[in-house]
């Protein structure tokens, strides 16, 4: 996609991570104007190895914008970013964050930035370095009608837009999300568990199963992963346990039950209490096997 015909947006992008420089290229290819920062030196440079826009200062890309993109770690990153905003960029600015934060704190923040005559859209991202890549992921998007439809020509440069209610319901979509994926990929772990303690040949159950009922992407791909013994990280488990928490945190804030979330959360943490924490998600079956005394992995 293009930039609309005499529109002359000026985007910073802040955040060029393994995500953040394949959107920031589709934005920039899409024919907005783009002004990319980090706070990672080594990130600006592969930046500007790719040909992109970069300044050294985030006050230097903010302070032209009309549209501010994030894509950072966590919600405390966040938070900086939009102090500098405000401190930065004029009235009408429009501020789309793709990093997966808290949904309650990003509510706080869209109301900070509308006292100040900005605007704030929260708009998490699911699709992985392969959508990113390809400019086809799903957006989940919170925010006032208005600023949705501002942000949607940048946001459906990097994927699908879908508008899921007011600030802080594409963060609270994106929660939702994280907690069924990590529960469905501990499912996946379990039934190899017992597969394997009942005698049964992991990748002939994982066949048979994504025959049936218990088909899923997770049991497609990461399963797959998990008999291999590939561990490389698509989604590193430390960012798994991020996103648990701010589920688990809201959770906790809204006095919802959510046992399988809280359950799957102390697991990714035994792993992480392993050393585990760069490795793909998938190697929560490395618990399992430890917990259940089996391989799963083959040899």
């Amino acid at each position: 996609m293009t930039a609309p015909e005499g529109q002359n947006t000026t985007v910073a992008f802040v955040g060029l991570g393994v995500m953040g420089l394949p959107m920031l290229a589709n934005v920039a290819s899409a024919g907005f104007d783009v002004r990319a920062f980090d706070v990672a030196p080594q990130a600006r440079e592969t930046a500007r190895e790719h040909g992109h826009t970069v300044v050294d200062a985030a006050a230097d890309a903010l302070a032209p914008a009309d549209v501010v993109i994030t894509m950072l770690p966590d919600t405390p990153h966040v938070e900086q970013v939009s102090r500098e905003v405000l401190a930065n960029c004029r009235p009408g600015t429009l501020l789309i964050d793709m990093s997966t934060i808290s949904p309650l704190t990003t509510v706080e923040l869209a109301r900070t930035l509308a006292d100040a005559g900005m605007a704030m859209v929260d708009a998490p991202v699911s699709g992985g370095v392969k959508g990113a890549v390809a400019g086809a992921l799903s957006i989940m998007v919170g925010g006032a009608p208005d600023d949705v439809e501002r942000a949607r020509p940048v946001l459906a440069s990097m994927g699908t837009p879908t508008c899921m209610g007011p600030s802080g319901a594409g963060q609270a979509t994106k929660a939702c999300n994280q907690v069924a994926v990590a529960i469905n990929i501990q499912a996946v772990c379990e039934a190899l568990t017992l597969g394997v303690k009942l005698g049964v040949e992991p990748e002939l159950l994982r066949k048979a199963l994504l025959g049936g009922s218990a088909a899923s992407w997770v049991l497609e791909n990461l399963g797959r992963q998990m008999i291999d013994g590939d561990d490389r990280a698509g989604f590193r488990i430390s960012l798994q346990v991020k996103d648990l928490r701010i589920a688990t945190d809201a959770a906790a804030r809204t006095a919802t039950p959510l046992p399988g979330a809280f359950g799957v959360q102390d697991l990714y943490l035994e792993a992480i209490a392993q050393g585990e924490e760069a490795n793909g998600n998938q190697a929560l079956s490395r618990v399992y096997e430890r917990l259940a005394a089996v391989n799963i992995a083959r040899d």
